[in-house]
């Protein structure tokens, strides 16, 4: 009970504040868009059926069923303070994709009217990148969260003088920071999946290229002609193939055709953006089905190009390894454990080096054989996959490893299974088993090595090395003595 004036008008100031409260968050939050009133399966119906190229379809929350809960935070921040700015902003492409497929998105894209000059002004934390492609990047401590503004055509009046936006004489794109509208930017995406924006004004999907129908109905297919598309980009073609093998979903034909004659167009992209791909392809869960569709598209020796030549040489199993290697990596990953690239990399070009250092061994010793072999297939594989030297030295120490591990008698044992990469190679030599390759026993005994007492280890290791390549006896020359006088 108020006992004074003084009670009173603070409790009048606090009601007044909770009002004005209110109402300024109201008037942030959009006003949501009124919808046609239809009957859902009627609804259902009409959201199944396909639109000219750039006509909207609106997807409501009732139909599609994202629930808000597992939408980022960050990214809605995002968003909103796009919005509060004066801007369209939208959560766009993958992260929609995969929550309407049930499936928790491993990063969130907005997609905004704003030009990236004018985003990054309004965040603290932001900064733009990219030149070819300019972006923004808003950081929230470990997370990013990428800035995109809509982009339309090349042909856009914006781009008279090719300033913003060029391309090769080839068709591939040069630069494109051509900026549109929506509906432009829709359609200046790969497929039709990844068109699909998030309105947060009515928490509807907005879907401008039949990617909703697409979704609904597993297929791959890409936004205007599929030639045209892959000439502007060839690694579209190698997301084709990771959709396909990450979704379960099935290629179009008119999307599938041109891979197999334009799949050469990949040499000609840079080394560093392959090996990326490489890692998203081979090295987040579904490498197997990834690798499977590579070889369809005849795309796989683009990325390993010396794997690839060595595949039908039947004195190595290497189709056999790399789906070893590949189920290995699937089966690490589902079960929350890490993986390296280092470590794939090493494995996929073991029989290519083998190759080589089996041929160097006429000219140079063991160890100086395998080095020279290891210089000579990075060189040709950084030519495709640009690998940096924080996996390449690694890969090196993996591949010595399998000379050494053979060599077990003495203490050799106990020095090799401190080696910082030792796991990795004796993962490496089980695989190679698993292959078929005959390497007399040498992962079992490795295996009982590691599980056995100090007392078992120091029996183990008297026994015989199971060096591959014995070591040639040296001959002593013959001791010459000088006549005595």
């Amino acid at each position: 009970m108020l006992n004074t004036g003084l009670d009173y008008f603070i409790f009048l100031a606090i009601i007044l504040c909770v009002v004005i409260s209110g109402v300024l968050l109201v008037k942030r939050m959009p006003k949501p868009i009124p919808n046609k009133v239809i009957p859902e399966p009627e609804l259902k119906e009409q959201l199944m059926q396909d639109l000219h190229l750039g006509e909207k379809r609106v997807i409501p929350e009732h139909i599609h069923q994202i629930p808000r809960h597992l939408l980022d935070d960050n990214a809605m921040k995002v968003v909103f303070r796009l919005h509060d700015a004066g801007h369209e902003s939208y959560l766009v492409g993958g992260c929609i994709r995969d929550l309407l497929l049930g499936k928790r998105p491993k990063d969130f894209d907005v997609a905004t009217s704003a030009h990236p000059e004018e985003a990054v002004e309004l965040f603290h934390r932001g900064r733009l990148i990219g030149r070819r492609f300019k972006l923004l990047h808003v950081r929230f401590g470990r997370e990013i969260i990428e800035v995109a503004t809509f982009r339309a055509a090349h042909d856009s009046d914006d781009n008279e003088t090719g300033e913003h936006g060029r391309q090769s004489d080839t068709g591939l794109i040069l630069r494109d920071n051509v900026y549109g509208s929506i509906e432009e930017d829709a359609l200046r995406r790969d497929f039709t999946i990844n068109a699909l924006y998030y309105c947060v004004r009515d928490y509807s999907i907005h879907d401008f290229a039949n990617g909703y129908p697409d979704l609904q109905n597993r297929i791959i297919r890409m936004i205007g002609d599929p030639e045209q598309r892959y000439r502007e980009d060839p690694v579209r073609m190698l997301r084709a193939a990771r959709f396909a093998a990450k979704l379960g979903f099935e290629v179009e034909d008119a999307t599938a055709e041109p891979i197999y004659r334009l799949n050469n167009l990949l040499s000609r992209i840079a080394p560093a953006r392959l090996f990326d791909e490489a890692l998203k392809l081979l090295q987040t869960g579904h490498g197997s089905a990834s690798y499977r569709q590579l070889q369809r598209f005849g795309l796989f020796r683009y990325l390993f190009p010396s794997t690839h030549a060595i595949l039908e040489n039947p004195d190595y199993p290497t189709a056999e390894l790399i789906s070893q290697i590949l189920r290995n990596t699937d089966r690490r990953l589902d079960q929350g454990k890490s993986v390296t690239p280092a470590f794939m990399f090493a494995a996929l070009l073991w029989y290519p080096l083998q190759q080589r250092y089996l041929e160097l061994l006429d000219e140079l010793p063991p160890l100086p054989a395998l080095h020279e072999a290891a210089n000579q297939i990075l060189a040709m594989q950084v030519k495709s996959t640009a690998i940096p030297r924080r996996f390449s030295t690694p890969m090196r120490e993996i591949w010595e490893l399998q000379l050494r591990l053979p060599r077990y008698h003495g203490k050799k044992a106990e020095t090799l299974i401190t080696h910082p990469r030792f796991r990795a190679a004796y993962d490496l030599i089980v695989l190679r088993e698993s292959a078929g390759e005959d390497l007399q026993g040498l992962g079992k005994w490795w295996t009982d090595y590691q599980s056995a007492n100090a007392e078992q280890r120091r029996l183990m290791s008297i026994a015989k090395s199971t060096d591959e390549r014995p070591r040639k006896k040296r001959r002593r020359k013959p001791i010459t003595r000088k006549p005595s006088l």
